[in-house]
């Protein structure tokens, strides 16, 4: 046994021990581990009310309904067993011992449809908590999604299983802060094993948690690849919410948001949209999102908390939703996406950054090297979009780039694919302003910053200085 299973039996085993845990585990699908670490610790029948699994589609249905879009892997899914195991534990055993219990109910329903970039089946799936702190109190909710990165089922089942019994423990046992659970949530799992991309804590017990800078330091720790904050800056599910649909997708520091980004934006859309319109099947609206990785946000070490908060919180006033990820390169976000969806994707990039995706030594950990980097980036259903960097007289766009020797000819194969393509003519767009010359002129105490930016961050910015 290893020693993430040793440190798993010892959790258990605490909770076994106290009286008052009572609950019940429903795990379907993939599933079926994590009650297990509560027999194999002994005096599981101090806590354990209930175990069930639902395998048969037929009977989950049954048991918990149907979801409108036909699926068992999703957030309603897990949020109905929640709320069926709770309720039927509460109305059973409420009136027996709820005085004395902190009851809780256990969910999680797993797949192994999803294929990594080699071809192979990972599993993920939801995993929820729904919990008292302490008896006849109100309760509280943590809701996961991960995914099991091992090569080998066994293991996937091991790191379920740990990541299942550190969940139950840290509802407990750990302090109501974002540092201290993401630790116990994580704690004997390796990195690389799991990525967790959603985790959302509600309830009384968390009023003091931030949303946010908990799903950031999943990011922080390295258990994470990437989260989504919805338009009003909340946590979201990015597979649920991209699942099947078309996206647009912009890269930047955003430290602030201009209008030059929002136009970026809102002119990706529309180019993606207008791309694809003869396919044969309709291509519905794009999704559009802007994304910063913790190295736009100024690299792990460096990060400031606050600073994350204001740069998401003038992103939301823009209308959009955002990413934040690990993944440095595109070819990795676009891998990444594609677990969920195979509608047209296009990654928005100002001209001026246009050379560095054909660098080489972003591509050095690929036994292809760039070549390969390349192909995995570029498709007939992903496209890089060109914003033309225009500043002064001089303006920038795909055919101002040269690339140098063969990279040429691979260059010119993609502009004739259509993969790479501008998204404007230069006398369709106004000059370009980054970041940091908006930020030069607030540091400057020039008022010219207030026309460079949206109406709704030149006040969230004004506020904050006032």
């Amino acid at each position: 046994m290893s020693q993430s299973s040793l440190a798993a039996l010892e959790k258990a085993q605490r909770i076994n021990s106290d009286p008052a845990i009572y609950g019940t585990f429903a795990e379907i699908g993939a599933g079926q581990e994590i009650a297990r670490f509560f027999f194999q610790a002994g005096k599981a029948s101090q806590t354990i009310a209930k175990t069930m699994s639902a395998y048969d589609m037929v009977f989950s249905d049954e048991i918990y309904g149907r979801e409108a879009n036909g699926r068992y892997v999703c957030e309603s899914r897990l949020l109905k067993m929640l709320t069926k195991e709770y309720d039927l534990l509460q109305r059973r055993l409420g009136s027996v011992r709820g005085d004395r219990s902190q009851f809780f109910a256990l969910a999680d329903t797993v797949t192994t449809t999803a294929r990594d970039e080699s071809g192979r089946r990972v599993s993920s799936g939801w995993m929820g908590l729904r919990f008292q702190k302490t008896p006849l109190a109100p309760t509280n909710d943590i809701l996961i999604h991960v995914r099991l990165l091992d090569r080998y089922r066994l293991l996937q089942q091991e790191a379920l299983g740990v990541l299942g019994v550190n969940l139950v423990h840290a509802a407990f046992f750990a302090a109501s802060n974002h540092k201290d659970l993401v630790h116990h949530l994580t704690d004997g799992i390796r990195k690389g094993q799991i990525a967790i991309d959603y985790l959302k804590c509600t309830g009384p017990a968390f009023s003091e948690v931030n949303e946010a800078l908990l799903n950031l330091q999943i990011l922080r720790s390295g258990f994470g690849e990437i989260v989504l904050f919805s338009k009003k800056g909340e946590i979201a599910s990015l597979p649920d919410l991209v699942f099947g649909r078309s996206l647009v997708i912009e890269r930047g520091n955003f430290h602030p948001v201009t209008n030059t980004h929002v136009d970026l934006l809102e002119k990706g859309r529309s180019h993606l949209a207008l791309d694809f319109q003869g396919a044969s099947e309709k291509l519905d609206s794009p999704l559009a999102f802007f994304e910063m990785t913790l190295k736009n946000l100024g690299g792990n070490e460096a990060l400031s908390e606050e600073d994350f908060l204001l740069r998401l919180k003038c992103l939301n006033a823009t209308g959009h939703a955002v990413i934040v990820s690990n993944l440095d390169l595109f070819y990795r976000l676009k891998r990444y996406l594609r677990q969920f969806t195979q509608k047209p994707l296009g990654l928005i990039v100002s001209a001026h950054f246009l050379p560095k995706i054909f660098e080489g030594h972003h591509y050095q950990d690929l036994e292809g090297g760039l070549l390969e980097g390349l192909s995995k980036l570029l498709d007939p259903q992903t496209k890089i979009l060109v914003y033309p960097h225009k500043v002064g007289q001089t303006c920038k766009t795909t055919k101002t780039f040269f690339p140098e020797g063969g990279l040429r000819k691979i260059y010119d194969y993609f502009l004739d694919c259509d993969q790479i393509t501008d998204l404007a003519g230069c006398d369709e767009i106004e000059e370009y302003v980054h970041s940091e010359q908006v930020m030069e002129m607030i540091r400057s105490g020039s008022k010219t910053w207030e026309q460079q930016v949206p109406e709704p961050v030149r006040k969230i910015l004004s506020e904050r200085r006032n």
